[in-house]
C-alpha cells in the first residue's frame, strides 16, 4: 500500500472516530483531497486507494491535471478564491465551487456553466473569524446571498464554507465552528436543499466534525507539506 493510500485509510479512521465520538451518522461527512499543487500520478494513486473528491485552488494547476486524469471519475471542487475573468473555466471543468462570495461571480458562473452539465454545485463562503486579509461573506450578510443564488438557474446551493482564523485556541475553534452550524441552521430555512458544512483541516477535523461538518478539506495529512503551482 502506498504512503498516499495509508494517509487516507488514517484520515478516514480520524473522521470516523470523530463522527462515533459525537454520536453523528456513520458515513456522513465526506473527505475532499486537496490535491492543490500536487501532480497527477499521486492523485491517480488517491484515486486508485478509493478517493474520489479533489480539491483544488489553483486554475492553472488544475486544469492539466484535469485533462490528464479526464478517465477518471473524479469529483473536482473548485475551493479558491476566484477572479471574475477565470470564472468560465470553473464553469466549465468543475463539479463544486467552495468560495463563492460575490453576486457578480455567482451570476457569470450560471451564465457560463454549459447547459450539457448538471449545474454547479456552489457553497457560500463565509468569513467567520473577520479577517480583513480572508475572503467570504459576513454573517449577516449570507441571507442576501443565499436568496440571490437561488434563483440562477446555472448553480444549486449546497452549503456554506468557512476557515477559520488559524490563530485559534481548541476553545476558539468550538466556538467560530459552532457559529458555522448555527448559521447554517438558520439558513436552511431559506434554502431548506443546503446539506453541505464544508469546514475542518488537517489538523482541526476531529472539532469541525463535533461542530456538524459534513465534508472536511484535507491536504497536508493525505500529500504531505504543499510545494508550489507550477
Amino acid at each position: 500500500m502506498s504512503s498516499i493510500a495509508n494517509n487516507i485509510s488514517t484520515t478516514l479512521t480520524r473522521i470516523r472516530d470523530a463522527e462515533q465520538k459525537s454520536e453523528r451518522i456513520p458515513d456522513s461527512v465526506t473527505l475532499l483531497a486537496v490535491s492543490k499543487t500536487k501532480p497527477a500520478e499521486q492523485l491517480r494513486q488517491a484515486y486508485t486507494a478509493g478517493q474520489r473528491h479533489f480539491g483544488e485552488n489553483y486554475l492553472q494547476d488544475a486544469l492539466p491535471k484535469i485533462e490528464q486524469l479526464a478517465d477518471l471519475d473524479i469529483c473536482w471542487h473548485f475551493i479558491g478564491p476566484l477572479q471574475s475573468n477565470k470564472s468560465r473555466a470553473v464553469a466549465e471543468h468543475f463539479d463544486w465551487f467552495h468560495s463563492l462570495d460575490r453576486l457578480k461571480i455567482a451570476q457569470r458562473l450560471s451564465e457560463q456553466r454549459p447547459e450539457s452539465l448538471a449545474p454547479l454545485n456552489v457553497c457560500i463562503q463565509i468569513n467567520i473569524s473577520d479577517e480583513a486579509s480572508k475572503s467570504g461573506v459576513m454573517p449577516e450578510q449570507a441571507a442576501d446571498l443565499v436568496e440571490q443564488i437561488q434563483v440562477l438557474p446555472g448553480l444549486r446551493l449546497r452549503g456554506l464554507m468557512a476557515i477559520p482564523a488559524s490563530n485559534l485556541d481548541v476553545a476558539g475553534q468550538h466556538q467560530a465552528f459552532s457559529q458555522m452550524r448555527v448559521l447554517f441552521e438558520g439558513l436552511k430555512r431559506l434554502a431548506p436543499q443546503m446539506d453541505t458544512l464544508s469546514m475542518g483541516m488537517s489538523d482541526d477535523l476531529e472539532i469541525a466534525v463535533a461542530e456538524g461538518s459534513t465534508l472536511v478539506r484535507i491536504g497536508t495529512a493525505i500529500f504531505g507539506a504543499r510545494g508550489n503551482p507550477e
